[in-house]
């Protein structure tokens, strides 16, 4: 049974166009995605949306049919119902940290570390950066511009005084 048009959309909507396990978009690869189901239908798993992912292909692969035989077995971090800050810690080198079982063996059966993705991050993290000081730059600017129009408007008030003290001297002196 393969899936419908619409529900390939809804899940890829659902995802924002990128690997819900590596975080690479469509744009990153230049084309759609794959659908995994999260518990393969080989063992049971569903067309059902909740059960459906949207994964790059490298980590689809990675993943292939895996499902726990039994409960002693480890579980796979599930993307849709698990944040990824409890499974997961990224370092400043770009590399995930594992922080529980689950996340431990998602980065070594999902290859979440292989180079191509933790050289992704680094290039997501630096333009997340120079986003950052990017706004903080133009919040200066707009802070300059407010300041040089109170500047112009304080020296128009202090020639207007000046005057002001001409004109009282002048008075003042009967001239």
């Amino acid at each position: 049974m393969s899936i419908s048009a619409e529900l390939r959309d809804r899940v890829r909507k659902r995802a924002q166009f990128a690997c819900e396990f590596c975080g690479v978009s469509e744009t990153d690869t230049a084309g759609q995605l794959t659908i995994d189901h999260f518990q393969p239908r080989t063992q049971g798993g569903s067309d059902d949306l909740d059960n459906l992912i949207y994964c790059c292909h490298r980590c689809n692969e990675y993943k292939a049919d895996y499902w726990p035989a039994n409960p002693t077995e480890p579980m796979l971090w599930n993307p849709r119902r698990e944040i990824f800050d409890t499974h997961f810690l990224m370092l400043a080198d770009g590399t995930l940290y594992a922080k529980t079982q689950t996340g431990e063996f998602t980065l070594r059966r999902v290859r979440l570390n292989r180079p191509p993705l933790v050289a992704h991050r680094l290039r997501k993290q630096q333009h997340a950066e120079e986003q950052r000081l990017f706004m903080r730059h133009r919040d200066v600017l707009v802070l300059l511009e407010q300041l040089h129009q109170h500047e112009a408007t304080l020296l128009e008030e202090n020639r207007d005084l000046l005057e002001l003290q001409r004109t009282l001297l002048r008075i003042l002196l009967g001239k």
